[in-house]
């Protein structure tokens, strides 16, 4: 070390100096290396988390977004539910029909249970294939259970307080989507009358002015041949 550090003329000091220097440079920079990797794949890492926590949130509420009426899933096909209703008469695809009303639930939960096969943990996939083959087979899909782990799992990850077990949470059953989507058709349906009726205020004010326009060129015509006439 001693041989290293020699401070016996100016020459060698300078030397010594920017030998220290350079070495602190490089250390420097290895660590500005290392931290800039390690912050990137934590940032990495956490996007993925809120990813996977945004889609798992999101089948929660589409799996166990209702604690009272039917709390399972009808798997009955939209055919088989128009087979039926041409048989009874009435229309299977009428929007606020109870066949409409299941068909929108299914659908739902079917995609939920899609995402969760996807991001979910080892047991809520098992829960969740398992659902997905009693829809496949016909037979009503239960996802109380699905929703529990469900639930554990997002509060354990946002570091939220465990529910007490002495706290009797009702069964979930999939969320009611026919109000929602019959108010966002009524949106639909009044933005397209605004629409329609902007653009015949449009034209009848676009004709006004047309109408105008050939007023005044007739009276200006008018005019020029009075001149003419009297000179």
């Amino acid at each position: 070390m001693r041989g290293m550090l020699d401070f016996s003329s100016w020459s060698t000091v300078a030397t010594t100096l920017l030998g220290l220097v350079f070495a602190s440079l490089v250390l420097v920079g290895i660590r500005l290396v290392f931290m800039q990797t390690f912050q990137r794949r934590r940032e990495r890492e956490n996007r993925q988390i809120n990813e996977r926590l945004k889609v798992l949130i999101a089948a929660y509420k589409t799996l166990g977004g209702s604690f009272t009426g039917d709390l399972r899933v009808d798997p009955t096909h939209l055919r088989e539910r128009r087979h039926e209703a041409a048989e009874e008469g009435g229309d299977a695809d009428a929007p606020g029909t109870v066949a409409e009303r299941r068909r929108r639930i299914r659908d739902a939960v079917e995609a939920a249970l899609s995402d969760v096969i996807l991001l979910g943990t080892p047991e809520q996939v098992e829960l969740a294939a398992r659902a997905a083959n009693d829809m496949v087979a016909g037979r009503n899909v239960d996802t109380a259970a699905l929703v529990v782990s469900l639930r554990h799992f997002i509060r354990a990850a946002l570091d939220l307080t465990p529910i007490p077990a002495t706290l009797a949470v009702p069964n979930q059953g999939p969320l009611r989507v026919s109000g929602a989507s019959s108010g966002a058709a009524g949106r639909r349906g009044a933005d397209a009358s605004g629409a329609r009726a902007g653009g015949a205020r449009g034209g009848g004010g676009g004709g006004g002015g047309a109408g105008l326009g050939m007023g005044m060129g007739m009276g200006m015509g008018v005019g020029a041949s009075e001149a003419s006439d009297r000179s």
